[in-house]
């Protein structure tokens, strides 16, 4: 009785331990992630013929626009329009270093981000020359 109380304490133990150590090393990575971010401002715009952005942070272009097919991602990263492959471009400390898709679909807009966002997806519907303002967290003003 005395050994199997001995074991269940140790097993208990070791438990706790594990899960205060992996919950521990979670919390700590999604604070890396955060600080890992850099600030950029983006301004969505849909019109008639596709989409306008204009980037107010953190990217090297201003102005982007260009026509957009249901459900066909288009790649933006700090350097405009690109793929997803890795980009050919050297990195500069100036710019956020990110990478998302955006794509038009029947409910609206779809963004998925692959790179120097806190974001995985954003979804949101744009009327004709409504704007939407998102950032490295997410939507904003």
């Amino acid at each position: 009785m005395e050994l199997k109380s001995k074991f269940i304490r140790t097993w208990s133990k070791s438990l706790i331990a594990f899960i205060l150590l992996t919950t521990s090393n979670y919390l700590f990575a999604q604070e890396q992630k955060s600080e890992e971010l850099k600030s950029f401002k983006i301004q969505i715009e849909s019109s008639t013929d596709g989409i306008k952005m204009k980037s107010f942070e953190g990217s090297a272009w201003i102005d982007l626009s260009f026509s957009m097919t249901y459900n066909k991602p288009e790649p933006i990263n700090e350097y405009g329009m690109t793929t997803l492959e890795d980009s050919p471009f050297a990195s500069d400390d100036s710019l956020a270093n990110y990478l998302f898709t955006i794509e038009k679909t029947k409910k609206g807009l779809v963004l998925k981000g692959y790179k120097g966002t806190a974001w995985k997806e954003l979804s949101f519907s744009l009327s004709e020359k409504g704007k939407q303002t998102i950032n490295q967290f997410g939507m904003t003003e």
